[in-house]
Formats: structure tokens, C-alpha cells, sequence
């Protein structure tokens, strides 16, 4: 059975200001109720690649859809707002703001709910990630680096996105910390149904969290496939890239 397409990058190039861009053309497909982990080389477009997914950046040329619907950067009515959830590279919580107020920032100023359901809802965000009650009323610069990924990942699924997107979710971690979150992102996904979209440096993270693989180069798409096609080498430089090798003799 073919899975279906949630979300798609279609010919889609990005430059700045005259450079070279840094997107060239790049297709790529994410499937519905899947994980897509996107490797590649520093300064390969994998981080603009999520950000016009999130209507952040608008291509030059070529389109990114959602559900076969355009992102539409700045409409309100655009197909992506509503469905996906975000953990950033730097848990990106408000320091001035109690945890939970962060965890339910969206659902008070974007969804509107009664400040006690939000509260209801962030506690149960909460301890989806194994985050105690008392940890609600702290403030963000309390907590260790650990707690501060947990409490941004309470955050991405308080209001049950059928997208996540994640952002170097284990860069700054120990071993056992990164274990913990890769751990609680496959169980959250799972939990949610949703399609999940990473970008990581961390092949640890990469094996646990993968159904799928693409490696992207040079801004465009070198090689796309299931993570057994990674562990078996089904791309030579992809295996390379993976195992830390230099394509040098």
C-alpha cells in the first residue's frame, strides 16, 4: 500500500540577496504518519527546508504543499498553521513566562481557551513527557537542559498536531538525555498519528527516530529512502556521511 504524501517539496529553490542559493530545485516527499529525518553537511538548506514548510521563508520558485495544498506564507488560511507543532534547536521558551504558560502559549493566544483549560491541558502535555506538576509554575531558566527539551516538547504537542517538526532535538544533550528525548519523540509521534519532519547531525538520534531518510546536498536531494536503506548501505556516500567517513582515501 502506498503511503500517502502530507507534505511536499515540489522544484522548490531559495536564495538570499543574490548568493547562490541554497535550495536548487530540492523535491522531497514526507508520509503520513511517518518519520522523515533529513541529514546532510552544515550550510546544505536543511534548516530552510523546514522553515518554508512553516511558511518562515517563501521560495523563489517551485511550491511546498501540505495536504496538496500550497503553503501560503502570512494567510491565516494557510494548510500548515493549524497542524504542526515545532521543537526548536534551543527549546526557545519564554524566560519571563511559568513553564506551563509556555507549554500552552499557543492554545491561549491562538486558540483562545480559558486560561484554566490551558492549564489543564499544558499539565497533561506535561507529564505526556514525563514532567512532574511542580515543574508547571517554574520558570524556564530553572530547569536543566533536559527538562527545558521536555517542557518544548510538552509545548509542540499540547494542542495535538498532525505535523511535528524538529529541530537538532538532541544538540547540547548527554548520551542518557538524548536518549530520553529520542525516546519520548517516537512515543509522542506514535501517540499522535502524526508526520514527523527532523533535521539532525546526531546519527544516534537518526537510527531511533527514523522510518525514512533523505540526505540532502549541494541544496537539493541526493538520496531519499527507508532507514534499512541507510543501514545497508543502499547509497554509498549516504553510508559514508552516516559512519563519519571522509570520501577521501
Amino acid at each position: 500500500m502506498t503511503e500517502r504524501v502530507k507534505i511536499a517539496w515540489k522544484n522548490v529553490t531559495v536564495g538570499f540577496d543574490g548568493r547562490k542559493p541554497v535550495l536548487k530545485g530540492l523535491n522531497l516527499e514526507a508520509h503520513e504518519g511517518r518519520s522523515l529525518v533529513v541529514i546532510g553537511g552544515s550550510g546544505t538548506g536543511k534548516s530552510v527546508t523546514l522553515k518554508t514548510a512553516l511558511g518562515l521563508i517563501r521560495p523563489q520558485s517551485g511550491s511546498v504543499e501540505i495536504d496538496g495544498e500550497a503553503v501560503r506564507p502570512g494567510h491565516g488560511n494557510d494548510p500548515g498553521v493549524a497542524q504542526i507543532g515545532m521543537l526548536f534547536q534551543s527549546g526557545a521558551l519564554f524566560d519571563s513566562l511559568p513553564v506551563w504558560k509556555n507549554v500552552a502559549f499557543r492554545l491561549l493566544h491562538a486558540e483562545h481557551v480559558s486560561e484554566d483549560e490551558a492549564r489543564t491541558r499544558a499539565l497533561e502535555a506535561l507529564d505526556q513527557v514525563d514532567l512532574d506538576a511542580h515543574v508547571a509554575d517554574q520558570r524556564p531558566g530553572s530547569l536543566s537542559g533536559g527538562m527545558l527539551k521536555r517542557a518544548a516538547l510538552a509545548r509542540a504537542i499540547v494542542a495535538r498536531p498532525k505535523i511535528l517538526f524538529f529541530d537538532e532535538p538532541t544538540t547540547g544533550l548527554d548520551p542518557v538525555t538524548a536518549d530520553v528525548i529520542n525516546k519520548l519523540i517516537v512515543r509522542q509521534v506514535k501517540n499522535l498519528g502524526a508526520t514527523a519532519v527532523s533535521i539532525t547531525h546526531d546519527m544516534v538520534s537518526m537510527r531511533h527516530i527514523a522510518d525514512d531518510v533523505a540526505m540532502i546536498k549541494d541544496g537539493q536531494t541526493l538520496w531519499r529512502g527507508s532507514l534499512d536503506g541507510v543501514e545497508s548501505c543502499a547509497h554509498d556516500e549516504v553510508c559514508r556521511f552516516v559512519r563519519g567517513e571522509s570520501s577521501e582515501d
